[in-house]
Parts: C-alpha cells; sequence; structure tokens
C-alpha cells in the first residue's frame, strides 16, 4: 500500500494505505460521502461519473469510474459538490442548465454539467462532441444544448487558477508499497527492468475494467501516465516523433492538422473523458485487433521505439503485431515513442461501427494511397477487426500498384482483400458483413482518388 495526496474541491486531501484497484468514484461515494458523482455503467460509457480533474497542464474531464486513485497523485479534482462558488452560488454551467431546464430525472446531470465545465474552461464549442460520452434518457438532449450555448462566453469558474497552480508535496512509496509511480523514462526503465511481471497502467481505460467488470486482481502495478518525457510531441524537418504518454486527445490536436482524416477517426475514438485518460502507447500496447489508432499509423509508415534497460530497439509498428495477444516485446521492455515520417496527406481513415460515437470498430480501414496522372504509384493498406492483430494488406496494395484507377483495377483489388483477411464473426458482425465493409471502404476511397466527393467518417452501421 502507498498513500497519496491531492486537492478534493480545494481541500488538500491525503489518502493513506491506497490500493492501486481502488478507484476515485468507490472512494467518493464510500469513503467521503461524495454521491453526487453517479455510478451508471462502471466501464467508462456512460459519462454518470465524471469529474473535472486539474494540474499545470489545464483542466479535463475524466471519468471517475475507471480513474484509480494512485493516478490523481498532485492533481485537483472537482466534483459536482464542488462546482459552486464559497457563497454557495451555482456556477454559471449549473445556472445554464437550471434555467433551460436540462435537467429531468437528475442522475446524468452531475457528469454533464462536469463536462460542461471542462468545456468552458477549455473553450470548446463543439458541444455534441463534448457530450459524446454523456448519456441522458430523459432530455433528448435539446435543452442541454441550449444549456451548452448558454455557458459559452460564461466566465471561468473561481477555483479553476487556484486548483492548478497549488502544488501538493510528493508522497513516497511504503517500502512495501503495491504500485510504483515513476516519474521518468530512466526510472522507469530501471524499475520495469528488475521487475518485469509489474503490470503498467497509463490511462486505465482498459485495464479499469478488468477491476470493475472482471473483479481482477492487477498484481504488483505502476501508474506511467507521470512519465513526463514520454508524454512530448515533438516535430523535425522528417518525423513526428510522439512519447507513448502522450494521450488521444493530445494526439487528435496535434496530428489533425496534418491528416485532417486522422483526425476525424479520432474524434470518433471513444469519448472526451477517455481520450483524456487513454494514450497512444497504451493503444498500441494492449495489441488489440480492433484498437483504432494501429491501422492508420501502419498505413503512415510508423516505427514503434521500444526500451529495455539501457537498450533501445525500432520496428515498424506492423511487425509488432505477432498473433491474437501476443506482441514483439520482451520481459521488461516497453513502449517508448512512436515516429511517423512527414508525408503528404495521403492518409484516408474509415470507420465501421454500430454507433457514430463512442464505440468500438467491427471494422477500421486505413488508406494511404498516392496517385500520378492516374496511376497507384504506391499503397500502404491496414485493416482493424478483419484479423487476430491490426494487419496489412498486401495482396491488396500489389493488386493496386502501379494500375490505373480504374473499374477493373478496383474489383481486382477488393477480390484481392479475400487473400489478405479471413475475418470472424463475433457480436460487432458477422465475417460476411466485414469483409462486405471492408470492400466498400475501398470503393470510397477509390471513388475520392477519382475526383468524387465523399464522407469516409461518416461510414457506420
Amino acid at each position: 500500500m502507498s498513500d497519496v495526496a491531492f486537492l478534493l474541491n480545494g481541500t488538500p486531501v491525503r489518502v493513506e494505505g491506497v490500493s492501486p484497484a481502488r478507484t476515485l468514484l468507490d472512494w467518493l461515494r464510500e469513503e467521503r460521502g461524495l454521491t453526487g458523482t453517479k455510478e451508471g455503467c462502471n466501464e467508462g460509457d456512460c459519462g454518470a461519473c465524471t469529474v473535472v480533474v486539474s494540474d499545470e497542464a489545464g483542466s479535463r474531464a475524466l471519468n471517475a469510474c475507471i480513474l484509480f486513485l494512485p493516478q490523481l497523485q498532485g492533481k485537483s479534482i472537482r466534483t459536482v459538490e464542488g462546482f459552486a462558488d464559497e457563497a454557495g452560488r451555482l456556477s454559471p454551467v449549473q445556472q445554464a442548465m437550471a434555467e433551460c431546464h436540462g435537467s429531468q430525472c437528475g442522475f446524468c446531470t452531475p457528469g454533464i454539467v462536469a463536462s460542461l465545465t471542462a468545456a468552458v474552461i477549455s473553450g470548446a464549442r463543439d458541444h455534441d462532441r463534448t457530450l459524446a460520452g454523456n448519456l441522458c434518457r430523459c432530455t433528448g438532449y435539446a435543452p442541454i444544448i441550449r444549456a451548452a450555448k448558454a455557458a459559452e462566453t460564461a466566465p471561468l469558474p473561481v477555483w479553476v487558477t487556484s486548483d492548478r497552480s497549488r502544488a501538493l508535496p510528493p508522497v513516497m512509496n511504503r517500502s512495501r508499497a503495491a504500485w510504483f509511480a515513476p516519474q521518468s523514462s530512466d526510472e522507469l526503465a530501471a524499475l520495469y527492468l528488475a521487475n518485469p511481471q509489474t503490470r503498467l497502467i497509463a490511462g486505465a481505460t482498459d485495464v479499469g475494467l478488468w477491476v470493475t467488470k472482471g473483479l481482477k486482481d492487477l498484481g504488483p502495478v505502476a501508474f506511467i501516465a507521470g512519465v513526463k518525457d514520454l508524454q512530448r510531441i515533438e516535430e523535425t524537418a522528417e518525423h513526428f516523433r510522439i512519447g507513448a504518454m502522450v494521450t488521444l486527445s493530445d494526439l487528435l490536436a496535434a496530428l489533425s492538422p496534418h491528416f485532417a482524416s486522422l483526425g476525424a477517426m479520432l474524434a470518433r475514438y471513444a469519448s472526451v473523458q477517455v481520450r483524456n485518460a487513454a494514450t497512444i502507447g497504451g493503444n498500441i500496447g494492449n495489441g488489440s485487433p480492433i484498437g483504432d489508432s494501429p491501422p492508420a499509423l501502419i498505413a503512415l509508415d510508423a516505427k514503434l521505439h521500444l526500451r529495455r534497460g539501457d537498450s533501445r530497439r525500432s520496428l515498424p509498428l506492423e511487425a509488432y503485431f505477432l498473433d491474437y495477444g501476443r506482441q514483439d516485446r520482451q520481459p521488461g521492455e516497453f513502449i517508448e515513442w512512436i515516429e511517423i515520417p512527414k508525408q503528404a496527406d495521403t492518409l484516408r481513415v474509415a470507420k465501421l461501427s454500430k454507433r457514430f460515437d463512442q464505440d468500438i470498430s467491427a471494422v477500421l480501414g486505413a488508406f494511404n494511397l498516392v496517385t500520378e496522372a492516374g496511376v497507384i504509384a504506391s499503397a500502404r493498406i491496414a485493416f482493424g477487426g478483419m484479423a487476430g492483430t491490426p494487419k496489412r494488406a498486401g495482396a491488396t496494395e500489389a493488386a493496386l500498384i502501379g494500375r490505373a484507377l480504374s473499374d477493373e483495377t478496383l474489383r481486382a483489388a477488393q477480390a484481392a482483400l479475400e487473400t489478405d483477411f479471413t475475418p470472424l464473426s463475433d457480436m460487432r458482425a458477422s465475417a460476411a458483413y466485414r469483409m462486405e465493409g471492408a470492400k466498400g471502404m475501398l470503393a470510397r476511397v477509390f471513388a475520392e482518388a477519382r475526383g468524387l466527393k465523399t464522407d469516409l467518417h461518416e461510414v457506420q452501421a
């Protein structure tokens, strides 16, 4: 066990003997009696548990149900009970929700208020995107959106500046700590080399469900989102270098101006709350065959840089995925950063899912085609959801390269997809549906390459 110190609604709190699997939501409700933060799905989907977390990097909405207490060291947490000022006056967002009748049963309201408060602080104006991670069963959202618009120009809550600036002293782990929190990649490398059985947790958006739904014992844990030198995005003349601890929200902001289709896909990656916690290293490292970022990064010819102690190596991202549940990573080795070559924005990404927002992909296709005078000069194509790993479509690429943008070429490439993949049927889609979806994605990319306007990001079931 170890201790954690943070600010809760402006008051310094020190929690002793913290279990690494203790969630913020459970602690708030059971230990502090702050029951305004609700438990709905307990897996980061409904947003009823949303809180505002602040530090020197800013303020952001996060799901308390899949946020472990050790992740909050040195930060500030605001629940719905802490949004009003010291005199008890409602915050501008709370006032707007009341005046616009944005609340009926009230169960989801605290999370919605938290999301809108974070949006006011950040200046976000896309309210549909802001609220994609907050489910409301009563109001149909119209009055909530009116409240969001009414609060757009509201003054910042008075507590924002103080919450970000009140630094708390670090709390050292006890000698028998069940978890660790390295602050640099050197510290992480030494820890992980000596203790390769340690479970690395960044945003906990995946591991959190192992606890809340699977009731798993995590064993020895290292919380690594605080490794600051891996939170950077560096740009050189030839590459983007992305630290493994960069969140999906920061990745979206940094890469959207360079790869518009990738940005549009990342905007559909889970919800604002999840993107604010999830990291690119975690999305790659868990090896999911339906992780949204790896196919797009493979199509961009990304390289993965790994570290084990003082030893480093790099490999093409596509080579990292060996088989379902198996990656090319040695004991004690971790993803340090990802390298993407600078290139013209020829990437097109299509996501097929049952819901447009906040849904796991049935199929995700990434297409990086370069054409010259109506001929396909190069092609890099990768899919998620079509195999046990994110996988490149080699036969399909071969059917395209050097060929004209003709119907005959398209038919040949679509036929080659059946050589590249033998998809499975599961709860998200049948094998036949996945194959037809992949062929349809290729047809739309082809149409766009021939000058027709499409919107691949509307692709959904």
